[in-house]
């Protein structure tokens, strides 16, 4: 039965049986053998195919097995850790879903530390903006997820764990270091910043709105490298968090304008609501909020 319920996951997960197949190394006919089988055990339709087979319809009794399935599954590896705790061993998989920011600038240092301390949890660690990692979220796809900026779902527990502060960067020496500062001055430049649907760009629209603030232009880049040297090559300014501006501020390649005004937004990890978080996950956000708070004494 947990060999049909991981291949139907599969299937879902894929929205095709070919795909699935590929994914978990099983031959397209096993996979169907194993959906027909859940289909007679549970005496239920749980997936409608077309006539070639080439499209597939997962229906609502197929949708609430495979959120069944995968908390059978959590509860047994859950289960396994527990046995495994008995013996004073940590061991496993772990999924982490991360925004960029927190990805390139904060997750490389912390995972150092948490590797050192349970060096046989196996780590997985999945990249990209906050709305395409929450949406992983919410399909199972990641243990856990770390983001910057909001979520709304009513299917997920969102909790700050770090306060990010965030500053107007410009290029090293640019004539706005040399004038006493006001947002009227922000008007009519060009501004460097992530796609929408990232923490990043969310955190832009939001200053540049309260501040009536109107910019000549938005170019956009994918990744906050890639706004680092954008702006150091004088293509524009942004706002950003410290933590990705710190090396180029050292080697005078960038300058921070003074606002008067500090920024801040959360860092949160993201589990799902109404799932016991297991053994793992407990251990890395007990380490995380240590780790943060040490960089928060800072």
């Amino acid at each position: 039965m947990i060999e049909e319920l991981k291949t139907f996951m599969a299937v879902v997960e894929y929205e095709s049986f070919t795909k699935a197949a590929e994914a978990i190394n099983l031959s397209q006919p096993s996979v169907s053998l194993h959906i027909k089988y859940l289909e007679q055990y549970f005496e239920t339709n749980l997936i409608q195919r077309s006539v070639k087979q080439k499209q597939i319809h997962i229906t609502d009794s197929g949708y609430f097995l495979y959120k069944r399935a995968k908390q059978i599954l959590n509860l047994l590896e859950e289960t396994k850790e527990s046995l495994l705790d008995y013996q004073h061993i940590t061991k496993g998989k772990l999924r982490i879903g991360s925004s960029f920011t927190i990805g390139e600038y904060f997750l490389p240092e912390f995972l150092g530390e948490f590797s050192s301390k349970y060096p046989m949890l196996e780590l997985e660690v999945i990249i990209e903006n906050t709305h395409d990692i929450c949406e992983k979220m919410k399909h199972f796809q990641v243990d856990i997820a770390l983001v910057e900026g909001n979520v709304f779902s009513s299917n997920l527990l969102v909790t700050p764990f770090y306060h990010d502060t965030m500053v107007l960067a410009v290029p090293h020496n640019h004539s706005l270091c040399s004038t006493p500062f006001s947002f009227s001055n922000l008007d009519n430049q060009t501004w460097i910043s992530r796609e929408s649907g990232s923490g990043t760009r969310e955190y832009l629209d939001y200053f540049l709105s309260s501040n009536h603030i109107q910019p000549k232009n938005i170019m956009v880049f994918g990744s906050n490298y890639a706004i680092k040297e954008a702006v150091k090559n004088r293509l524009g300014i942004t706002i950003i968090s410290s933590l990705v501006t710190k090396s180029s501020i050292q080697a005078k390649e960038l300058s921070i304008l003074d606002t008067h005004t500090t920024y801040h937004r959360n860092f949160s990890y993201v589990l799902q609501q109404g799932v016991i978080p297991s053994k793992n996950i407990s251990l890395f956000v007990d380490m995380l909020k240590k780790y943060a708070h040490t960089l928060d004494s800072k």
